[in-house]
């Protein structure tokens, strides 16, 4: 079971630069998108149902902001558009599909890089996402593999100019620490499992000073795995060749 995860900041500017073509070639058997970026139309996913997907979207209210998106080669057993708070589900933020042996969670964070009071709102949205979770494992739901831009780096290695970025969104101790906990209850970073701690592995660039040339950035898309799943995987990595975005694809394969 391959599973990529991409922000596409934007679904239909990826299309144009040939992401049909490349889930063509790559067939995932999971593509979860973020930043869909859906308009006040409905969006349009033909280039991606026409090679036999499956299509889950989780717009956000707000037209050409935020949204995810799953495609699915199979038919799930379940799925859940939202985490129940309008709040978050207005954003689009929270898509999860069941399947027999794991349970596929895309999620898009918020990033807190606007102001201190979007800040705030990430920080909220993160003890709320992580008690979510929990619910979820107590609910009965198969082993979550949770993916999707996380907004947040982990340790001083995922990202270039750790030293200057301290307190800056996306690195704050105080995310720092909640994603020390969040592992913590029973999951495992399935790059740093396969890569251990390999340095200048990214998966975002900013579009300026040429950073994504210089390798200046940050590791903020995550697939993060129930560790009752770590036996069952075997392959995990950032496609960094892979350009239809700002982002990179994170991908990981399970066998069961």
């Amino acid at each position: 079971m391959k599973i990529i995860s991409y922000n596409l900041n934007g679904f239909r500017s990826a299309i144009s630069k040939g992401l049909a073509d490349w889930v063509a070639q790559t067939r995932p058997d999971v593509l979860c998108v973020q930043e869909i970026k859906a308009g006040r139309e409905p969006l349009d996913v033909s280039a991606l149902m026409d090679l036999g997907y499956h299509a889950y979207l989780h717009p956000a209210q707000k037209p050409g902001y935020s949204g995810v998106a799953t495609f699915s080669l199979q038919k799930p057993l379940t799925v859940v558009q939202g985490c129940g708070q309008s709040c978050y589900d207005d954003e689009g933020r929270v898509l999860r599909l069941d399947f027999e042996h794991c349970s596929v969670l895309n999620t898009y964070m918020p990033s807190g890089t606007s102001g201190a009071e979007r800040q705030a709102f990430k920080v909220e949205w993160l003890h709320f996402f992580r008690r979510y979770v929990r619910q979820l494992q107590a609910s009965g739901v198969p082993p979550l593999v949770i993916v999707g831009d996380y907004n947040c780096c982990q340790t001083e290695i995922d990202l270039r100019n750790a030293k200057t970025n301290q307190n800056s969104p996306g690195f704050t101790p105080e995310e720092r620490q909640w994603f020390r906990e969040f592992l913590a209850d029973g999951f495992t970073d399935s790059f740093r499992h396969h890569h251990g701690p390999v340095p200048d592995r990214y998966s975002w660039w900013t579009f300026r000073a040429g950073a994504r040339a210089r390798n200046v950035g940050w590791r903020i898309d995550h697939i993060l795995v129930d560790n009752a799943l770590i036996p069952h995987t075997h392959h995990a990595d950032l496609l960094h060749d892979v350009v239809h975005s700002d982002h990179c694809p994170a991908v990981v394969e399970l066998t069961f």
